[in-house]
């Protein structure tokens, strides 16, 4: 608990594990210190949320914040590849160290724990909702202003344990233009309408790709339903991501920090506008 709490936990978004009477919240390591908590959502696979993850924490770590990325899809982790990161986490009898990208971005992903990256991981949902609590209450993040937790899909154990473990301070949900998306982001607001998260907005992935020849948008999937879905849980849309090559390339290439680019000029303005 901070020295100036006011015990006013409804104003407050700090790090601390005694917030209410009977919260569930966790204590993150005693030696981090972390600001803002993002989680990246879907309510399904397949959308991009590792992406989006980080080239939120690439744009962050940009304009000089300090940012990690939590990676909490356990069973698809993803990030490090991303990332271009090969080395393993270390620890000791107090804590175990993230590993720290080229531009200072602080990661945590099982496959940095793993001793290969290609091993399966064959957990039961409660060890794996635990290995996500660790990665919170064990992990020694330094001087972070924004960490943002790239969630596996769903409404599961994990995405539970997240939402009840950890003080998350907003969610941005991430969807494709197929017409289905307005029930898959249904779940997600009710989550997290019931969890009493925020919500900063929702990010439209793979929302056309440009012709190389024109610059005209070619919409694969078809006509995008984001501004309806946008209008019916009154979300502000935050951006539609296009399909390029410089995109996909740096991702499979772990040059993901060296893209440039101002889409998501709009949801770094939102999430830094959060009380």
């Amino acid at each position: 608990m901070s020295e100036s709490c006011n015990q006013d936990c409804s104003s407050c978004s700090k790090s601390c594990a005694s917030r209410e009477p009977g919260s569930l919240l966790e204590k993150p390591h005693a030696q981090s210190r972390i600001g803002k908590v993002i989680g990246v959502v879907s309510g399904k696979g397949g959308v991009g949320k590792s992406m989006i993850s980080s080239m939120l924490a690439v744009n962050f770590q940009k304009k000089g914040y300090r940012t990690a990325i939590m990676d909490a899809d356990i069973t698809g982790p993803s990030i490090p590849k991303v990332f271009g990161v090969t080395e393993k986490a270390t620890g000791d009898e107090n804590a175990i160290y993230p590993v720290v990208t080229k531009s200072g971005i602080q990661i945590m992903s099982v496959n940095l724990l793993l001793e290969k990256d290609t091993d399966p991981v064959i957990w039961r949902g409660p060890v794996i909702a635990g290995t996500v609590k660790q990665f919170w209450q064990d992990v020694v993040w330094d001087n972070v202003d924004y960490m943002f937790v790239d969630m596996p899909p769903g409404t599961g154990d994990v995405p539970l344990t997240v939402f009840q473990s950890i003080p998350i301070d907003g969610i941005v949900i991430v969807t494709s233009p197929q017409e289905l998306v307005s029930m898959i982001v249904g779940k997600a607001v009710k989550m997290a309408q019931m969890m009493n998260v925020p919500i900063v907005g929702i990010i439209e992935n793979m929302s056309y790709a440009e012709c190389p020849d024109c610059g005209k948008p070619i919409k694969i999937f078809g006509e995008s339903h984001i501004k309806e879905v946008a209008v019916k849980y009154h979300l502000p849309v935050l951006g539609q991501i296009p399909i390029t090559p410089s995109i996909s390339g740096a991702s499979d290439a772990g040059n993901v920090e060296e893209l440039d680019g101002d889409w998501f000029a709009v949801t770094v303005s939102a999430i830094e506008a959060m009380p």
